[in-house]
Protein backbone atom coordinates (compact mmCIF):
# COMPACT_ATOMS: atom_id res chain seq x y z
CA UNK A 1 0.00 0.00 0.00
CA UNK A 2 1.21 3.51 -0.72
CA UNK A 3 1.69 5.98 2.08
CA UNK A 4 -0.80 8.87 2.47
CA UNK A 5 -0.02 12.09 0.66
CA UNK A 6 0.50 15.42 2.36
CA UNK A 7 -3.08 16.59 1.89
CA UNK A 8 -4.50 13.50 3.57
CA UNK A 9 -2.09 13.92 6.44
CA UNK A 10 -3.04 17.58 6.81
CA UNK A 11 -6.73 16.68 6.75
CA UNK A 12 -6.16 14.17 9.52
CA UNK A 13 -4.50 16.83 11.63
CA UNK A 14 -6.46 20.05 11.08
CA UNK A 15 -8.89 19.45 13.89
CA UNK A 16 -6.15 20.52 16.32
CA UNK A 17 -5.29 24.10 17.16
CA UNK A 18 -1.72 24.75 16.00
CA UNK A 19 -0.30 26.06 19.24
CA UNK A 20 -2.57 24.89 22.00
CA UNK A 21 -0.54 23.01 24.59
CA UNK A 22 -0.51 19.33 23.74
CA UNK A 23 -2.50 19.90 20.55
CA UNK A 24 0.18 20.40 17.83
CA UNK A 25 -0.36 19.52 14.16
CA UNK A 26 0.57 15.87 14.67
CA UNK A 27 -1.00 15.43 18.08
CA UNK A 28 -3.36 12.67 16.94
CA UNK A 29 -6.61 11.63 18.57
CA UNK A 30 -5.31 10.09 21.82
CA UNK A 31 -2.97 12.44 23.66
CA UNK A 32 -4.25 15.94 24.27
CA UNK A 33 -4.38 18.70 26.86
CA UNK A 34 -3.04 18.14 30.41
CA UNK A 35 -2.53 14.44 29.79
CA UNK A 36 -0.13 15.21 26.96
CA UNK A 37 1.76 17.80 29.02
CA UNK A 38 2.44 15.08 31.59
CA UNK A 39 2.88 11.92 29.53
CA UNK A 40 4.81 13.28 26.57
CA UNK A 41 7.93 14.18 28.59
CA UNK A 42 7.36 11.55 31.30
CA UNK A 43 7.48 8.47 29.05
CA UNK A 44 10.89 9.25 27.46
CA UNK A 45 12.29 10.48 30.76
CA UNK A 46 11.34 7.26 32.55
CA UNK A 47 12.74 5.15 29.69
CA UNK A 48 15.98 7.14 29.83
CA UNK A 49 16.17 6.78 33.59
CA UNK A 50 15.79 3.01 33.30
CA UNK A 51 18.49 2.83 30.63
CA UNK A 52 20.77 5.03 32.72
CA UNK A 53 20.43 2.96 35.89
CA UNK A 54 20.86 -0.31 33.99
CA UNK A 55 24.46 -1.38 34.63
CA UNK A 56 25.44 2.04 35.95
CA UNK A 57 28.35 0.52 37.91
CA UNK A 58 29.90 -0.82 34.67
CA UNK A 59 31.36 -3.82 36.48
CA UNK A 60 33.01 -1.63 39.14
CA UNK A 61 35.13 0.26 36.61
CA UNK A 62 36.13 3.89 36.20
CA UNK A 63 38.00 5.43 33.30
CA UNK A 64 40.60 8.19 33.41
CA UNK A 65 38.26 11.18 32.88
CA UNK A 66 35.98 10.01 35.67
CA UNK A 67 39.05 9.46 37.86
CA UNK A 68 39.81 13.17 37.49
CA UNK A 69 36.31 14.01 38.74
CA UNK A 70 36.65 11.52 41.59
CA UNK A 71 39.93 12.77 42.98
CA UNK A 72 39.15 16.49 42.55
CA UNK A 73 35.70 16.15 44.14
CA UNK A 74 37.41 14.73 47.25
CA UNK A 75 39.35 17.96 47.76
CA UNK A 76 37.99 20.84 49.79
CA UNK A 77 36.18 23.63 47.95
CA UNK A 78 39.12 25.96 48.65
CA UNK A 79 41.60 23.44 47.25
CA UNK A 80 39.47 23.00 44.14
CA UNK A 81 39.41 26.74 43.54
CA UNK A 82 43.19 26.90 43.97
CA UNK A 83 43.65 24.06 41.49
CA UNK A 84 41.56 25.86 38.85
CA UNK A 85 44.26 28.51 38.53
CA UNK A 86 46.56 25.90 37.01
CA UNK A 87 44.35 23.26 35.42
CA UNK A 88 40.81 22.26 34.39
CA UNK A 89 39.21 25.66 34.97
CA UNK A 90 36.70 24.73 32.26
CA UNK A 91 35.30 22.06 34.61
CA UNK A 92 35.42 24.17 37.77
CA UNK A 93 31.70 24.54 38.37
CA UNK A 94 31.15 20.83 37.78
CA UNK A 95 33.92 19.87 40.22
CA UNK A 96 32.42 22.08 42.93
CA UNK A 97 29.00 20.57 42.28
CA UNK A 98 30.36 17.03 42.58
CA UNK A 99 32.27 17.98 45.73
CA UNK A 100 28.98 19.07 47.28
CA UNK A 101 27.30 15.81 46.27
CA UNK A 102 30.14 13.74 47.76
CA UNK A 103 29.86 15.71 50.99
CA UNK A 104 26.10 15.15 51.18
CA UNK A 105 25.67 11.61 49.84
CA UNK A 106 29.12 10.09 50.21
CA UNK A 107 31.48 8.93 47.50
CA UNK A 108 30.49 6.01 45.29
CA UNK A 109 30.34 5.29 41.58
CA UNK A 110 26.57 5.76 41.83
CA UNK A 111 26.96 9.24 43.30
CA UNK A 112 29.57 9.95 40.64
CA UNK A 113 27.31 8.98 37.73
CA UNK A 114 23.80 9.67 39.00
CA UNK A 115 23.85 13.39 37.97
CA UNK A 116 24.58 12.29 34.40
CA UNK A 117 21.83 9.65 34.54
CA UNK A 118 19.32 12.25 35.74
CA UNK A 119 20.66 14.87 33.32
CA UNK A 120 20.05 12.72 30.26
CA UNK A 121 16.63 11.69 31.59
CA UNK A 122 15.76 15.38 31.95
CA UNK A 123 17.12 16.10 28.47
CA UNK A 124 14.97 13.30 27.01
CA UNK A 125 11.86 14.74 28.67
CA UNK A 126 12.67 18.28 27.55
CA UNK A 127 13.35 17.10 24.00
CA UNK A 128 9.94 15.44 24.02
CA UNK A 129 8.31 18.64 25.31
CA UNK A 130 10.01 20.63 22.55
CA UNK A 131 8.90 18.12 19.91
CA UNK A 132 5.33 18.38 21.19
CA UNK A 133 5.36 22.16 20.84
CA UNK A 134 6.76 21.96 17.33
CA UNK A 135 4.93 19.02 15.77
CA UNK A 136 2.48 17.52 18.23
CA UNK A 137 2.34 14.91 20.93
CA UNK A 138 3.37 11.85 18.95
CA UNK A 139 6.33 13.58 17.38
CA UNK A 140 7.32 14.75 20.86
CA UNK A 141 7.11 11.32 22.45
CA UNK A 142 9.10 9.83 19.58
CA UNK A 143 11.75 12.56 19.79
CA UNK A 144 12.26 12.02 23.51
CA UNK A 145 12.53 8.25 23.08
CA UNK A 146 14.97 8.69 20.19
CA UNK A 147 17.20 10.88 22.34
CA UNK A 148 17.14 8.35 25.17
CA UNK A 149 18.01 5.43 22.89
CA UNK A 150 20.82 7.01 20.85
CA UNK A 151 24.01 5.02 21.70
CA UNK A 152 26.21 8.11 21.98
CA UNK A 153 23.77 9.56 24.51
CA UNK A 154 23.64 6.31 26.51
CA UNK A 155 27.43 6.30 26.68
CA UNK A 156 27.75 9.70 28.33
CA UNK A 157 24.70 9.10 30.51
CA UNK A 158 26.88 6.76 32.56
CA UNK A 159 29.99 8.88 32.94
CA UNK A 160 30.93 11.10 35.84
CA UNK A 161 31.57 14.18 33.71
CA UNK A 162 29.64 17.34 32.89
CA UNK A 163 28.46 16.52 29.36
CA UNK A 164 25.08 15.04 30.28
CA UNK A 165 24.26 18.05 32.47
CA UNK A 166 25.24 20.35 29.59
CA UNK A 167 22.88 18.40 27.31
CA UNK A 168 20.06 18.85 29.84
CA UNK A 169 20.66 22.62 30.01
CA UNK A 170 20.74 22.98 26.22
CA UNK A 171 17.61 20.83 25.84
CA UNK A 172 15.87 23.08 28.37
CA UNK A 173 17.12 26.18 26.57
CA UNK A 174 15.76 24.78 23.29
CA UNK A 175 12.33 24.33 24.86
CA UNK A 176 12.51 27.88 26.22
CA UNK A 177 13.49 29.21 22.77
CA UNK A 178 10.56 27.52 21.03
CA UNK A 179 8.18 28.68 23.75
CA UNK A 180 9.50 32.23 23.49
CA UNK A 181 8.99 32.26 19.73
CA UNK A 182 5.44 30.97 20.12
CA UNK A 183 4.28 32.94 23.16
CA UNK A 184 6.50 36.02 22.80
CA UNK A 185 7.04 36.39 26.54
CA UNK A 186 10.24 37.96 27.82
CA UNK A 187 10.67 35.49 30.68
CA UNK A 188 11.15 32.64 28.23
CA UNK A 189 13.94 34.49 26.42
CA UNK A 190 15.70 35.06 29.71
CA UNK A 191 15.06 31.48 30.78
CA UNK A 192 16.69 30.32 27.57
CA UNK A 193 19.68 32.58 28.23
CA UNK A 194 19.98 31.48 31.85
CA UNK A 195 20.14 27.79 30.91
CA UNK A 196 22.67 28.48 28.16
CA UNK A 197 24.84 30.37 30.63
CA UNK A 198 24.78 27.47 33.10
CA UNK A 199 25.67 25.10 30.26
CA UNK A 200 28.57 27.36 29.26
CA UNK A 201 29.88 27.50 32.82
CA UNK A 202 29.79 23.70 32.92
CA UNK A 203 31.63 23.49 29.59
CA UNK A 204 31.92 26.50 27.34
CA UNK A 205 31.88 24.46 24.12
CA UNK A 206 28.12 24.50 24.70
CA UNK A 207 28.20 28.12 23.50
CA UNK A 208 28.13 26.61 20.02
CA UNK A 209 24.40 26.23 20.64
CA UNK A 210 24.16 30.03 20.56
CA UNK A 211 24.77 30.44 16.79
CA UNK A 212 22.42 27.50 16.21
CA UNK A 213 19.70 29.36 18.09
CA UNK A 214 20.55 32.50 16.13
CA UNK A 215 19.79 30.62 12.91
CA UNK A 216 16.43 29.55 14.33
CA UNK A 217 15.64 33.16 15.28
CA UNK A 218 16.67 34.30 11.79
CA UNK A 219 14.17 31.90 10.23
CA UNK A 220 11.49 33.27 12.56
CA UNK A 221 12.35 36.81 11.44
CA UNK A 222 11.88 35.74 7.82
CA UNK A 223 8.37 34.68 8.80
CA UNK A 224 7.58 38.19 9.97
CA UNK A 225 8.69 37.95 13.61
CA UNK A 226 11.13 40.88 13.42
CA UNK A 227 10.67 41.96 17.01
CA UNK A 228 12.17 38.68 18.13
CA UNK A 229 15.60 40.05 17.17
CA UNK A 230 15.41 42.66 19.92
CA UNK A 231 13.94 40.16 22.37
CA UNK A 232 16.78 37.69 21.66
CA UNK A 233 19.76 40.02 21.32
CA UNK A 234 20.13 41.17 24.92
CA UNK A 235 19.79 37.73 26.59
CA UNK A 236 22.25 36.29 24.04
CA UNK A 237 24.74 39.07 24.81
CA UNK A 238 24.44 38.33 28.52
CA UNK A 239 25.30 34.66 27.86
CA UNK A 240 28.45 35.65 25.98
CA UNK A 241 29.54 38.23 28.54
CA UNK A 242 28.78 35.91 31.45
CA UNK A 243 30.93 33.12 30.04
CA UNK A 244 33.74 35.36 28.75
CA UNK A 245 35.82 35.25 31.98
CA UNK A 246 35.83 31.45 31.85
CA UNK A 247 36.83 31.45 28.19
CA UNK A 248 39.70 33.85 28.82
CA UNK A 249 40.88 31.91 31.88
CA UNK A 250 40.87 28.63 29.97
CA UNK A 251 43.07 30.01 27.17
CA UNK A 252 46.14 29.71 29.37
CA UNK A 253 45.32 26.00 29.85
CA UNK A 254 44.89 25.21 26.15
CA UNK A 255 47.63 22.58 26.32
CA UNK A 256 45.14 20.33 28.14
CA UNK A 257 43.47 19.53 24.81
CA UNK A 258 46.74 18.98 22.96
CA UNK A 259 46.01 15.22 22.94
CA UNK A 260 43.08 15.68 20.54
CA UNK A 261 43.76 14.45 17.01
CA UNK A 262 42.23 15.93 13.83
CA UNK A 263 38.87 14.40 12.84
CA UNK A 264 39.28 11.14 10.98
CA UNK A 265 37.72 10.56 7.54
CA UNK A 266 35.31 8.12 9.19
CA UNK A 267 34.16 10.86 11.58
CA UNK A 268 33.65 13.33 8.74
CA UNK A 269 31.75 10.79 6.64
CA UNK A 270 29.52 9.96 9.61
CA UNK A 271 28.74 13.63 10.22
CA UNK A 272 28.03 14.18 6.52
CA UNK A 273 25.70 11.18 6.40
CA UNK A 274 23.87 12.46 9.49
CA UNK A 275 23.47 15.88 7.87
CA UNK A 276 22.12 14.43 4.61
CA UNK A 277 19.56 12.28 6.42
CA UNK A 278 18.47 15.14 8.69
CA UNK A 279 18.10 17.61 5.84
CA UNK A 280 16.23 15.02 3.80
CA UNK A 281 13.84 14.46 6.71
CA UNK A 282 13.00 18.15 6.69
CA UNK A 283 11.38 17.72 3.27
CA UNK A 284 8.98 15.01 4.44
CA UNK A 285 5.46 16.44 3.95
CA UNK A 286 4.03 17.58 7.25
CA UNK A 287 1.90 20.50 8.46
CA UNK A 288 3.83 23.62 9.44
CA UNK A 289 2.68 26.61 11.44
CA UNK A 290 4.06 29.31 13.67
CA UNK A 291 7.41 31.11 13.68
CA UNK A 292 9.40 27.94 14.44
CA UNK A 293 9.26 24.52 12.82
CA UNK A 294 10.98 21.28 13.67
CA UNK A 295 13.41 21.83 10.81
CA UNK A 296 14.31 25.41 11.72
CA UNK A 297 15.00 24.37 15.33
CA UNK A 298 16.48 20.90 14.94
CA UNK A 299 18.72 21.27 11.89
CA UNK A 300 20.74 24.25 13.19
CA UNK A 301 21.11 22.59 16.60
CA UNK A 302 22.30 19.35 14.99
CA UNK A 303 24.57 20.80 12.31
CA UNK A 304 25.96 24.15 13.49
CA UNK A 305 27.81 23.06 16.67
CA UNK A 306 29.35 19.97 15.08
CA UNK A 307 30.28 21.73 11.84
CA UNK A 308 31.81 24.63 13.75
CA UNK A 309 33.92 22.30 15.87
CA UNK A 310 35.11 20.45 12.76
CA UNK A 311 36.06 23.73 11.05
CA UNK A 312 37.92 24.92 14.14
CA UNK A 313 39.74 21.58 14.15
CA UNK A 314 41.25 22.41 10.77
CA UNK A 315 43.36 24.98 12.66
CA UNK A 316 43.42 23.54 16.18
CA UNK A 317 42.08 19.99 16.68
CA UNK A 318 39.29 20.17 19.26
CA UNK A 319 36.58 17.89 17.85
CA UNK A 320 35.43 15.28 20.36
CA UNK A 321 31.86 13.99 20.17
CA UNK A 322 31.19 14.46 23.88
CA UNK A 323 31.90 18.20 23.61
CA UNK A 324 28.80 18.58 21.42
CA UNK A 325 26.62 15.76 22.74
CA UNK A 326 23.85 18.35 23.17
CA UNK A 327 23.55 18.52 19.37
CA UNK A 328 21.88 15.11 19.46
CA UNK A 329 18.73 16.91 20.61
CA UNK A 330 18.46 18.13 17.02
CA UNK A 331 18.85 14.61 15.65
CA UNK A 332 16.21 13.32 18.04
CA UNK A 333 13.73 16.04 17.03
CA UNK A 334 14.10 15.08 13.36
CA UNK A 335 13.68 11.39 14.15
CA UNK A 336 10.64 12.25 16.24
CA UNK A 337 9.16 14.22 13.36
CA UNK A 338 9.52 11.26 11.00
CA UNK A 339 7.99 8.83 13.48
CA UNK A 340 5.22 11.28 14.36
CA UNK A 341 4.33 11.76 10.70
CA UNK A 342 4.38 8.02 10.15
CA UNK A 343 2.28 7.23 13.21
CA UNK A 344 -0.36 9.85 12.40
CA UNK A 345 -0.45 8.79 8.75
CA UNK A 346 -0.92 5.16 9.76
CA UNK A 347 -3.85 6.14 11.97
CA UNK A 348 -5.37 8.21 9.15
CA UNK A 349 -5.27 5.23 6.79
CA UNK A 350 -6.12 2.55 9.37
CA UNK A 351 -8.14 4.15 12.20
CA UNK A 352 -7.81 1.07 14.39
CA UNK A 353 -4.04 1.58 14.53
CA UNK A 354 -3.51 4.00 17.39
CA UNK A 355 -0.60 6.42 16.85
CA UNK A 356 1.29 5.11 19.86
CA UNK A 357 1.49 1.59 18.43
CA UNK A 358 3.95 2.29 15.56
CA UNK A 359 6.10 4.46 17.83
CA UNK A 360 6.19 1.76 20.52
CA UNK A 361 7.01 -0.90 17.92
CA UNK A 362 9.84 1.08 16.33
CA UNK A 363 11.24 2.03 19.75
CA UNK A 364 11.16 -1.58 20.93
CA UNK A 365 12.88 -2.80 17.78
CA UNK A 366 15.54 -0.09 18.13
CA UNK A 367 16.29 -1.03 21.74
CA UNK A 368 16.53 -4.72 20.86
CA UNK A 369 18.62 -4.10 17.74
CA UNK A 370 21.03 -1.96 19.76
CA UNK A 371 21.24 -4.50 22.59
CA UNK A 372 24.80 -5.63 21.71
CA UNK A 373 25.92 -1.99 21.68
CA UNK A 374 24.04 -1.21 24.88
CA UNK A 375 25.48 -4.15 26.80
CA UNK A 376 28.94 -3.31 25.47
CA UNK A 377 28.66 0.26 26.76
CA UNK A 378 27.95 -1.10 30.24
CA UNK A 379 30.91 -3.49 30.33
CA UNK A 380 34.07 -2.73 32.29
CA UNK A 381 36.02 -2.90 29.01
CA UNK A 382 33.86 -0.30 27.24
CA UNK A 383 36.21 2.64 27.87
CA UNK A 384 39.80 3.18 26.89
CA UNK A 385 40.95 2.16 30.36
CA UNK A 386 39.86 1.31 33.90
CA UNK A 387 41.81 2.83 36.78
CA UNK A 388 40.53 0.27 39.29
CA UNK A 389 41.89 -2.79 37.43
CA UNK A 390 45.62 -1.90 37.60
CA UNK A 391 45.23 -0.94 41.25
CA UNK A 392 43.99 -4.46 41.94
CA UNK A 393 46.94 -5.86 40.02
CA UNK A 394 49.38 -3.73 42.01
CA UNK A 395 47.98 -4.97 45.30
CA UNK A 396 48.57 -8.55 44.11
CA UNK A 397 52.23 -8.14 43.10
CA UNK A 398 53.64 -5.31 45.21
CA UNK A 399 55.51 -5.67 48.51
CA UNK A 400 55.80 -3.11 51.29
CA UNK A 401 58.76 -0.83 50.60
CA UNK A 402 58.65 -1.24 46.81
CA UNK A 403 59.05 1.83 44.67
CA UNK A 404 56.37 2.78 42.16
CA UNK A 405 56.60 4.68 38.88
CA UNK A 406 53.97 5.95 36.43
CA UNK A 407 54.43 6.44 32.67
CA UNK A 408 53.13 8.94 31.79
CA UNK A 409 52.66 10.81 35.05
CA UNK A 410 48.91 11.06 34.40
CA UNK A 411 48.63 7.32 35.08
CA UNK A 412 49.12 8.21 38.74
CA UNK A 413 45.33 8.52 38.72
CA UNK A 414 45.04 4.82 39.56
CA UNK A 415 46.86 5.46 42.86
CA UNK A 416 44.89 8.64 43.58
CA UNK A 417 41.58 6.81 43.16
CA UNK A 418 42.66 3.68 45.07
CA UNK A 419 45.25 4.89 47.62
CA UNK A 420 44.73 1.85 49.85
CA UNK A 421 46.15 -0.39 47.10
CA UNK A 422 49.38 1.63 47.09
CA UNK A 423 49.86 1.85 50.85
CA UNK A 424 53.47 1.09 51.76
CA UNK A 425 54.81 1.92 48.28
CA UNK A 426 57.08 4.88 47.59
CA UNK A 427 56.29 7.13 44.63
CA UNK A 428 59.85 7.60 43.35
CA UNK A 429 59.32 10.43 40.85
CA UNK A 430 56.87 12.58 42.82
CA UNK A 431 58.18 15.75 44.45
CA UNK A 432 54.87 17.56 45.04
CA UNK A 433 51.51 15.89 45.55
CA UNK A 434 48.56 16.92 43.38
CA UNK A 435 47.20 18.90 46.32
CA UNK A 436 50.49 20.69 46.94
CA UNK A 437 51.06 21.46 43.27
CA UNK A 438 47.42 22.39 42.58
CA UNK A 439 47.34 19.93 39.68
CA UNK A 440 45.63 16.66 38.79
CA UNK A 441 48.70 14.43 38.72
CA UNK A 442 51.26 16.17 40.94
CA UNK A 443 54.75 17.40 40.06
CA UNK A 444 57.63 15.06 39.30
CA UNK A 445 61.32 15.75 39.79
CA UNK A 446 63.94 16.24 37.11
CA UNK A 447 65.24 13.27 35.11
CA UNK A 448 68.37 13.25 37.29
CA UNK A 449 66.26 13.22 40.46
CA UNK A 450 64.16 10.35 39.11
CA UNK A 451 67.21 8.35 38.07
CA UNK A 452 68.78 8.74 41.52
CA UNK A 453 65.55 7.69 43.26
CA UNK A 454 65.23 4.60 41.05
CA UNK A 455 68.80 3.50 41.74
CA UNK A 456 68.14 3.63 45.49
CA UNK A 457 65.36 1.06 45.13
CA UNK A 458 65.79 -2.68 44.77
CA UNK A 459 62.27 -3.47 43.56
CA UNK A 460 59.93 -1.27 41.53
CA UNK A 461 56.36 -1.51 40.25
CA UNK A 462 55.71 0.35 36.98
CA UNK A 463 52.23 1.35 35.80
CA UNK A 464 51.88 2.46 32.19
CA UNK A 465 49.52 2.30 29.22
CA UNK A 466 48.95 -1.08 27.63
CA UNK A 467 49.95 0.52 24.32
CA UNK A 468 52.69 3.10 24.93
CA UNK A 469 52.20 6.38 23.07
CA UNK A 470 54.90 8.06 21.02
CA UNK A 471 56.69 11.23 22.07
CA UNK A 472 57.58 10.34 25.65
CA UNK A 473 58.62 13.15 28.00
CA UNK A 474 62.23 13.37 29.16
CA UNK A 475 61.25 12.19 32.62
CA UNK A 476 59.62 9.08 31.18
CA UNK A 477 62.65 8.38 28.99
CA UNK A 478 64.77 8.54 32.16
CA UNK A 479 62.46 6.06 33.90
CA UNK A 480 62.55 3.55 31.05
CA UNK A 481 66.27 3.92 30.49
CA UNK A 482 67.24 3.44 34.11
CA UNK A 483 65.04 0.40 34.47
CA UNK A 484 66.46 -1.13 31.29
CA UNK A 485 70.07 -0.56 32.38
CA UNK A 486 69.88 -1.62 36.02
CA UNK A 487 66.78 -3.77 36.50
CA UNK A 488 65.28 -6.98 35.22
CA UNK A 489 61.56 -7.44 34.69
CA UNK A 490 59.96 -10.08 36.88
CA UNK A 491 56.34 -9.90 35.71
CA UNK A 492 54.14 -8.15 33.18
CA UNK A 493 50.37 -7.88 33.58
CA UNK A 494 47.98 -6.08 31.22
CA UNK A 495 44.58 -5.23 32.69
CA UNK A 496 42.03 -2.49 32.23
CA UNK A 497 43.99 -0.84 29.45
CA UNK A 498 47.06 -0.47 31.69
CA UNK A 499 50.28 -2.45 32.06
CA UNK A 500 51.64 -3.38 35.51
CA UNK A 501 55.27 -4.50 35.53
CA UNK A 502 57.51 -5.53 38.41
CA UNK A 503 61.26 -4.89 38.19
CA UNK A 504 64.06 -6.03 40.44
CA UNK A 505 67.60 -4.65 40.53
CA UNK A 506 70.14 -6.81 38.74
CA UNK A 507 72.64 -6.53 41.60
CA UNK A 508 70.02 -7.75 44.03
CA UNK A 509 69.35 -10.86 41.94
CA UNK A 510 73.06 -11.57 41.65
CA UNK A 511 73.50 -11.20 45.41
CA UNK A 512 70.69 -13.70 45.92
CA UNK A 513 72.33 -16.12 43.48
CA UNK A 514 69.52 -15.93 40.93
CA UNK A 515 70.06 -15.56 37.17
CA UNK A 516 69.81 -11.96 35.97
CA UNK A 517 67.69 -13.01 33.02
CA UNK A 518 65.07 -14.24 35.52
Amino acid sequence: MSSPDASALAAASTHHAPHAPGRGPLAGPVLAGPVARLLVPAVPALLSLALGLWGVGRGHSMWRDEAATWQVAHRSAADIVRMLSTTDVVHGLYYLFMHALFEIFGDSTLTLRLPSVLGVAAAAGLTAATGRRLAGCWAGVAAGIAFAVLPVVQRYQQEGRSYALVAACVAGATWMLVTALQRRQRRHWWGCAGLLLVAALLNWFSLLALPAFAVTVAFAVRRGERRTVRAWALPAAVVVLGSLPLILASRSQADQVSWIKPPTPATLIGLLAMAVVAVGAAFVPHPRSGPATTATVALPLLLVPQSALVLISLVKPVYVDRYVIFAQTGAALMIGLLLGVGATAAHARWPRVRPWAPIAAVSGVAVLALLPVETGLRASTSRVDDVFAPAEAVSAVARPGDGVLFIPAARRDTALVSPERFRGLKDLALTETPLQSRTLKGEEGSPAHIRAAILKSSRIVLISDAKPSSGAARRDVAKRGTLADHFVRLSDTVTGGRRVEVYEKKQQRQADGRPVGG
